[in-house]
C-alpha cells in the first residue's frame, strides 16, 4: 500500500490533485481538493489510500491519516464505495462522523449524499465503538467530557483521565488510553489511573 506522496502540488481540478514526485505525477482523488488551494506549486506530503479492484486502480488522498483510516473504515460499511466515503469525508470532520456514529444520529447520517436510512443504520451497526479513539474532547478546566452511550459506567473513566491529564499527558494520549479503560471492569479510579500509567508506558 502507498501510505503517502510527497512532491510538488502541480494540479486541482473539482476532483482531484496532482502531484509530482521524482518526475511522476500521480493523479490523486480527493473529497474536497480545494482544501490544497493554498499548497499549489509547493511540496506537500498527501496520505494516500491504494484502491484496487479488478477493472480499476485509484489513488485517494487525505490530509490526515485519521481521514484515511475512516475511509478505509467506510469502505468496509455494506452500501458504502469510494465515492460515498470520500462525500461523507468532504462534508464533516472526523470527530463529528464519529460522535454521530456513537450517538445513533440516524439524521446526521442521512444528510450526506446517498445515504438513506438503511445505510445510515448499516454504518451504525458496522461502526459504533470501533471508533472510539477519534471521538472529540472538550475540556472544561481540569475535566473531560466524551460523547457517552452509558454515561453512569464512563463517570470513572473520566476522573481516572482528568487524573491521568494533570499529570501532563495530551488529549492525543488519553483518547487512545480512555478506548482500553473503557474496556476494565473496574471502576475505582485509582485502579483506572494506574492501569492508565500502565498503557502509556506500553507506547
Amino acid at each position: 500500500m502507498i501510505a503517502y506522496i510527497q512532491g510538488v502540488l502541480t494540479t486541482i481540478d473539482s476532483n482531484s490533485i496532482v502531484v509530482e514526485a521524482n518526475g511522476v505525477g500521480y493523479h490523486i482523488a480527493c473529497g474536497n481538493p480545494f482544501a490544497f488551494q493554498a499548497d499549489i506549486n509547493q511540496s506537500i506530503r498527501i496520505h494516500t489510500y491504494h484502491y484496487v479492484r479488478e477493472d480499476v486502480q485509484m489513488l485517494y488522498g487525505f490530509k490526515t491519516t485519521e481521514q484515511r483510516s475512516l475511509f478505509a473504515k467506510l469502505l468496509n460499511v455494506t452500501g458504502i464505495g469510494p465515492k460515498g466515503a470520500l462525500a461523507i469525508l468532504a462534508s464533516t470532520s472526523v470527530g463529528d462522523f464519529v460522535s454521530a456514529i456513537e450517538r445513533e444520529d440516524d439524521a446526521f447520517l442521512t444528510k450526506f449524499p446517498g445515504v438513506g436510512k438503511k445505510t445510515a443504520r448499516q454504518m451504525i451497526l458496522d461502526l459504533k465503538g470501533k471508533l472510539l479513539e477519534w471521538l472529540p474532547v472538550e475540556n472544561d478546566d481540569s475535566t473531560l467530557f466524551y460523547e457517552q452511550s452509558a454515561p453512569d459506567c464512563n463517570k470513572q473513566v473520566e476522573e481516572a483521565l482528568a487524573a491521568l491529564k494533570a499529570l501532563g499527558y495530551s488529549d492525543r494520549e488519553l483518547k487512545s488510553v480512555r478506548t482500553k479503560l473503557l474496556k476494565e471492569e473496574t471502576t475505582s479510579i485509582d485502579e483506572l489511573v494506574r492501569k492508565g500509567l500502565a498503557f502509556m508506558m506500553q507506547k
